[in-house]
């Protein structure tokens, strides 16, 4: 059934959480039900409000223009090319994210050792169990991700789980209450290929020596590529 699943092959009374295009706030989110995914989680105070509303206008903005056009997609074709413009669309949202939150705004808890090493834990604990974990960092503002939920496990709960679970102890420790530690919505990404998730697990470990963080990848500790996690 799992493997079926990888393929696109939609089962019966599909979960629209676990594949198609749902909203959550004002953006749609593409999801494929049982696919390898990008995800990652930023802190509540890593984006100014103004700067994070005018990157997902601009998203949304073309998002919708894509869809309006997509009932006269009739042509053979024609499906494969929106699948190309989704996917830049994606990466530019995802690159103007990136490049500002390699700029290290905000409190950034997670360069507490203590905070980091909690955040990390709560990755790696349910690896095989909900998820395939295949790589994973967590940075100064921002964590991500490369997964591949389980059968029965939605892409929707694990994310929510995570958020809510980290959320929880990292305000025990900081003894606050109330405060927020994520941003509401989480950018996830489903992987079509062999090559891109390649290529997602190359830019999540080397995404602290791009932030010039650290010279090389095994360097950073809060990661899958640390030389310390092969000991």
């Amino acid at each position: 059934m799992f493997a079926l699943r990888t393929t696109g092959v939609k089962p019966e009374a599909a979960n629209p959480l676990s594949s198609g295009i749902h909203s959550r706030g004002y953006l749609p989110h593409v999801k494929r039900e049982g696919a390898r995914c990008f995800i990652t989680f930023r802190l509540a105070d890593s984006l100014p409000q103004a700067v994070l509303l005018k990157y997902q206008a601009e998203r949304a903005q073309r998002l919708q223009l894509l869809y309006a056009r997509k009932d006269s997609a009739k042509r053979p074709g024609k499906e494969t090319s929106q699948t190309v413009l989704l996917d830049e669309i994606e990466r530019d949202y995802f690159r103007k994210l990136e490049t500002f939150l390699d700029k290290g705004c905000g409190e950034c808890l997670l360069k507490r050792p203590d905070i980091a090493g909690l955040v990390a834990a709560a990755f790696k604990f349910f690896d095989g169990q909900r998820y395939r974990l295949d790589a994973w960092v967590v940075m100064p503002n921002h964590a991500h991700l490369v997964l591949w939920p389980m059968p029965n496990h939605t892409l929707s709960a694990i994310v929510q789980s995570l958020k809510r679970y980290t959320a929880r102890e990292v305000n025990k420790l900081l003894k606050r209450t109330g405060e927020a530690f994520w941003q509401p919505e989480a950018f996830d990404h489903w992987i079509r290929n062999d090559e891109e998730h390649t290529g997602c697990c190359r830019y999540v470990t080397n995404n602290p020596v791009k932030a010039r963080l650290c010279a090389k990848v095994e360097d950073w500790q809060w990661s899958n590529a640390w030389r310390g996690a092969r000991k």
